[in-house]
């Protein structure tokens, strides 16, 4: 039998609630193996309340890299010692470094979005973009395309308190990535976004609208707005393909699914961890001979 776990054996954990069904450790733990390194990769459940006694065990148990999920991305950042320009500006972490007790938290979701658009051959440079929705992976995507050098960001989101985030993140953004223009409108203008569509050459479902049980629903119920040569991308993966993406598809879309966003999200934080790629390619093989 393989020996995995040995006195030397290094700690690295996700924190959030609920975490049972994570694939983290799978994919992480698969990850270890595959290059020989002497970490193991667990799931704790942990609340908001309890987030600065988990990462002041990260110290004291010399914990390498900790990932963060909901409800804790954003308690966790107000414990960083340090925080990436992308973490900075949404006040959130879902990736913490530990160097040598001192803790620098990063956001890997918009990463993981950006690397997936360019697995599919698109770049975000230069690029104008339509976001739909302001929780938390859009909030994530728009930081990050904007620092990645997208020429305009147009966010709409339904008249609800993340309106006013929105709109927060369009203000920092002015003053962190001035060359990229930002500007913020209510889902329920939909001329407005029909506009915005139709000059866009990315659009980006960052919302939970066509994710199961609720596979029937499209953020976008007018297909006309879709047309052959707009990129049209989703950060839901169950379904792979969403109503939106199928539909988009039909008229001509080149279309991206969330899956590839939540692999390279994990890829971006493994890096930071241990500094080399993720065997992305091989894992998803693994996947597929067990059905995962």
């Amino acid at each position: 039998m393989e020996q995995r776990i040995k006195g030397t054996t290094g700690l690295m954990m996700l924190i959030g609630s609920p975490v049972g069904h994570s694939g983290s450790p799978d994919m992480y733990n698969f990850s270890f193996r595959y290059h020989n390194l002497d970490y193991a990769y667990m799931a704790f459940d942990i609340k908001e309340d309890q987030v600065k006694a988990a990462l002041d065990a990260m110290r004291l148990f010399k914990m390498r890299g900790c990932n963060v999920t909901m409800p804790c991305k954003n308690e966790a950042a107000k414990y960083m010692d340090e925080l990436s320009p992308a973490a900075r500006i949404i006040g959130a972490v879902n990736t913490i470094v530990n160097e040598n007790g001192k803790l620098i938290g990063h956001i890997t979701d918009g990463i993981g979005f950006v690397r997936n658009l360019k697995e599919h051959g698109v770049d975000v440079k230069g690029k104008k973009m339509v976001v739909l929705g302001a929780g938390g992976a859009a909030t994530a995507i728009q930081v990050q395309c904007a620092l990645d050098g997208a020429e305009s960001i147009s966010i709409f989101n339904p008249d609800d308190p993340f309106l006013a985030r929105a709109r927060s993140t369009a203000e920092k953004l002015k003053s962190e990535a001035p060359q990229c223009r930002v500007q913020v409108y209510c889902l329920d203008d939909q001329e407005k976004l029909k506009e915005e569509i139709a000059g866009a050459d990315i659009l980006v479902n960052g919302t939970l609208a066509g994710m199961k049980p609720h596979d029937d629903v499209s953020p976008i119920t007018d297909t006309s707005m879709f047309r052959p040569g707009l990129v049209v991308a989703d950060v839901v993966y169950n379904p792979e393909v969403t109503k939106l993406l199928r539909e988009a598809e039909e008229a001509g879309c080149t279309t991206v699914g969330g899956k590839g966003m939540l692999l390279w999200q994990g890829a971006a934080a493994y890096k930071l961890y241990t500094g080399l790629e993720m065997p992305a390619e091989e894992y998803q093989k693994y996947q597929a001979e067990n059905g995962k």
